[in-house]
């Protein structure tokens, strides 16, 4: 028994801590979750094996009556050639001003979801870290992004020690959505 409930209080810990953003990267303050709220198309992402092979990807967050952030992510599958979906619930992991969340997509088990940049004038596009470096994505309110917000969001991943030369750029040609 005992056993067992310290190999939970691991399993825990571990948990816990990949909801936090890689070391030497900041979640943007100021951030206003209801401004995020709405449909976001990914521009690029590091690989995955839950995204691979996937275009026309997009995640569209709704706020929760109990404060969550309900998260739907879709994509097209080009292996299977069929739509797929995951619904997932995002928590703030701090201050509602900080841009770093916590978000599950089964049960208890949550991962980091850090805005580390954004345009906060507009809320345009966004670039978002996971819990380490491995983990990395571009978005945009829109299928496309400005040459110069492309490389603007480029440079600052690759000083923040990213892989962008491994980023998968998502493509975009369906209009159909599920």
């Amino acid at each position: 028994m005992r056993t067992a409930i310290l190999t939970l209080l691991f399993a825990l810990s571990l948990t816990a801590c990949s909801t936090m953003p890689p070391e030497g990267v900041h979640p943007v303050t100021s951030f206003d979750i209801n401004r995020y709220l709405g449909q976001w198309y990914e521009i690029a992402r590091l690989d995955h094996s839950f995204e691979r092979g996937m275009s026309d990807v997009n995640a569209t967050y709704a706020l929760q009556e109990d404060g969550s952030v309900k998260v739907i992510n879709r994509g097209y599958d080009t292996r299977r050639q069929a739509w797929k979906e995951a619904i997932g619930r995002a928590l703030f992991t701090g201050d509602k001003d900080t841009g770093s969340l916590k978000v599950s997509f089964f049960g208890p088990f949550y991962g980091g979801y850090h805005v580390i940049a954004l345009d906060q004038q507009h809320y345009r596009w966004s670039l978002v870290a996971g819990p380490d470096r491995d983990y990395l994505w571009i978005l945009a309110r829109d299928t496309t992004l400005p040459a110069d917000v492309r490389q603007q969001l480029l440079t600052q991943a690759q000083a923040l020690g990213f892989a962008t030369d491994k980023l998968i750029w998502v493509d975009h040609q369906r209009t159909a959505r599920p």
